[in-house]
């Protein structure tokens, strides 16, 4: 369960892309902020995932990430270049594989080895041709088995890439777009697998070219024609429709919260992290908001530049068990209290005053923004770095 929106420049208030997902996981999965920096590697290096073991490439960029605290992979991330991909569960009726690289694990090979959204979908592609796609997704049993579903975005695009086991399609986003659980591409997309129209013939999902339609003839169980605005994939883009033209970082951060369709997921399963990125052109640094807590409606947005400097991030993962040390247990045992019908005047002072801090640290950026190219970059990065620290202290304040 997920959601994951994108707004190219020509749909938001600024003329930036800007990006989000909201990573619905099982509610006691910890997820953090991870960070791993640019690196070189030997000829002979390879790189553990999550359940296989691939060759590693010469270089690899720096990327951010809310990952899940015992997987190779994440559930979003961006990187240095200002790409950020966002996955979603899907279900199909190709066969699932008990083992092959994750769904999170393409997407943070995608973050390591692309420096544009074009460059990240190749990536992937490429590495479930050659990998497959398998392994539970589930830290303890019993297995969770799903294909997946991205929306991978830079500063000047953005794609849809959705699979069935080894097969792919593409659309390329025109002006804004969302996913959910659901396959979504219509119709034989602007790009497909060599072979999928006519592997479809032949598993009788469609009579013939003419008869193809991925989403419709691929899922399992069987979508709609078209969703309802009272489903999460309906609601996610008329919100985006409904707005065009005045998307900014704080909408996107709203449409994250949004509770009657529930993109903000309470309950056994929950929206355990969340991102905003807003990716900036021109050699400008864009912007990304991570909560590294669960629920949007009661976290903080805390934003974040590369380079990554002073700001609080944790070494990638995998980690063996949850630590009751990091910020997203200490936050997630916290609002345990919150969710009390006794407790909801103690909620209701809360939210306000987390909303007060991130309008706050918000602002604050807003203001560094205009002296960017004024300031020399360091300064500006020290700056940043400043605002960075002092939100994360007062969100754990508020905590303790």
């Amino acid at each position: 369960m997920c959601d994951t929106l994108v707004a190219l420049g020509n749909s938001t208030k600024e003329g930036n892309v800007i990006f989000g997902k909201n990573s619905d996981r099982p509610s006691s999965e910890a997820q953090l902020i991870t960070y791993s920096p640019a690196m070189r590697h030997s000829k002979e290096k390879t790189v553990n995932c999550t359940y296989i073991t691939i060759p590693q490439v010469s270089e690899t960029n720096a990327v951010l990430m809310s990952q899940p605290f015992w997987m190779f992979g994440c559930e979003i991330g961006c990187n240095e270049h200002g790409v950020a991909i966002g996955n979603e569960a899907v279900h199909t009726k190709e066969p699932l594989r008990s083992s092959g690289l994750l769904g999170m694990d393409l997407l943070r090979l995608g973050l390591e080895r692309a420096k544009t959204a074009e460059e990240a979908l190749k990536i992937i592609i490429t590495l479930l041709e050659a990998f497959g796609q398998g392994g539970s997704c589930s830290f303890t049993p019993p297995q969770w088995l799903y294909h997946n579903s991205y929306l991978i975005a830079d500063c000047k695009k953005a794609f849809v890439l959705e699979t069935a086991d080894e097969w792919w399609i593409v659309e390329d986003v025109k002006d804004v777009r969302s996913i959910s659980n659901n396959l979504s591409i219509r119709g034989r997309g602007d790009k497909r697998k060599k072979g999928i129209i006519q592997h479809a013939i032949e598993k009788d999902y469609c009579k013939d070219d003419d008869d193809f339609d991925f989403a419709m003839i691929f899922s399992d169980p069987q979508i709609p024609k078209r969703f309802s605005p009272y489903s999460r994939d309906g609601c996610t883009l008329n919100m985006l429709d409904q707005n065009k033209g005045q998307i900014t970082e704080q909408l996107m951060m709203n449409f994250l919260r949004e509770h009657d369709v529930g993109i903000c997921m309470h309950g056994s399963f929950e929206s355990n992290s969340s991102q905003v990125s807003k990716l900036k052109d021109d050699g400008l640094k864009s912007i990304h908001w991570f909560t590294g807590s669960t629920l949007p409606c009661l976290s903080i947005f805390k934003p974040y530049i590369f380079p990554v400097g002073e700001e609080i991030v944790l070494n990638p993962g995998p980690y063996p068990k949850v630590d009751p040390e990091w910020f997203w247990t200490k936050h997630s045992t916290y609002i345990k209290k919150l969710k009390q019908k006794s407790a909801l005047d103690r909620k209701t002072t809360f939210i306000a005053q987390s909303r007060k801090i991130e309008q706050s640290t918000m602002k604050q950026v807003r203001d560094l923004e205009m002296m960017e190219g004024k300031l020399p970059a360091k300064q500006y990065e020290e700056y940043f770095y400043r605002i960075n620290i002092q939100c994360w202290k007062q969100s754990k304040t508020l905590i303790e």
